[in-house]
């Protein structure tokens, strides 16, 4: 096995296609397929079931891409450290919940790390995705929440796939809503007050239970109900419908509308606002920064 292997590997698995992957290791068609045949027969696993239309990551295609990506990431880190006078393109990933401190954090990182090429990626998505991603390698980090319903089904999980969570803080449940809305005098709002109104929640795909939910209020507490994709979809519901979502009270008139606010909500539970990464690996330069940039936006939060 070489790194090389494993490089041909991951770029096959993002192509999705033996042709296109050779076109852009600039090798050919031939020698790039010979040399997955090698590293698969090498490994005992078949990496990918070959069609008409291209290559299927496998199940233990996937468990070996995660490794695979972990191994040259750390390779990276080393030629990072050691490799003199080599100057390296950032690269830098992180999947997270829909949290306006993440992408502040993510701003910085970029703006720090600036030049003439560098890849970063910020994925706002859905708390299965988060710890898929993190555990395959896809992002360095993830960034979701743990209370007293969920903790002990993701705790689980996390330690399945040989993820960490550190705490970045706790935060009680509070509200947001539409400076307009009726309730926007109060200094505290219970459910009950809340009832009459839509309450919108982030959809979490075929992992739609609450266990996966990223508000605090289960979707089966209120008697109405809106899902959506995207954080724009729902501050633009809060402000139309006088609709209302669960969060940690932290919110950035930058990214979000002025018009929304924040009000604490009358209920039990605290959310536990944290990291998940790989055990036992070492981060790149990029992905410390970004803890840093987290714990400054969370400082002045």
């Amino acid at each position: 096995m070489t790194l090389q292997q494993l490089s041909y590997l991951v770029t096959v698995a993002e192509c999705g296609n033996i042709t296109d992957a050779a076109e852009r290791l600039f090798i050919s068609q031939p020698s790039l397929s010979t040399a997955i045949h090698n590293l698969e027969k090498e490994m005992g696993v078949t990496a990918f079931v070959r069609s008409n239309k291209g290559v299927t990551v496998t199940r233990e295609g996937e468990e070996l891409l995660a490794f695979a990506r972990q191994l040259l990431e750390q390779a990276n880190l080393m030629q990072e450290h050691f490799g003199a006078g080599k100057k390296r393109e950032p690269k830098f990933c992180v999947s997270c919940q829909h949290y306006s401190f993440a992408v502040n954090a993510f701003v910085d990182v970029v703006q720090q790390f600036d030049a003439d090429r560098y890849r970063f990626i910020l994925r706002e998505t859905q708390t299965g995705e988060i710890i898929d991603d993190v555990a395959a390698g896809r992002s360095e980090l993830g960034i979701m929440y743990l209370c007293e319903s969920n903790e002990t089904v993701l705790t689980k999980l996390l330690r399945r796939n040989e993820l960490a969570f550190e705490e970045l803080f706790t935060a009680a449940p509070h509200v947001f809503i539409n400076k307009d809305h009726p309730l926007a005098e109060k200094a505290c709002i219970t459910l009950e007050e809340l009832k009459p109104y839509p309450y919108l929640i982030f959809e979490q795909g075929e992992r739609n239970s609450f266990y996966f939910a990223e508000e605090l209020l289960s979707m089966l507490d209120m008697p109405k109900t809106i899902q959506v994709r995207d954080r724009a979809t729902l501050f633009s519901l809060v402000i139309g419908l006088n609709g209302f979502t669960v969060s940690s009270g932290i919110i950035d008139r930058k990214l979000n509308s002025p018009s929304i606010i924040a009000r604490p909500l009358e209920m039990e539970g605290r959310m536990r606002i944290g990291l998940i990464r790989r055990k036992n690996v070492v981060l790149s330069r990029c992905a410390e920064a970004y803890i840093e940039a987290l714990k400054h936006h969370l400082s002045i939060g």
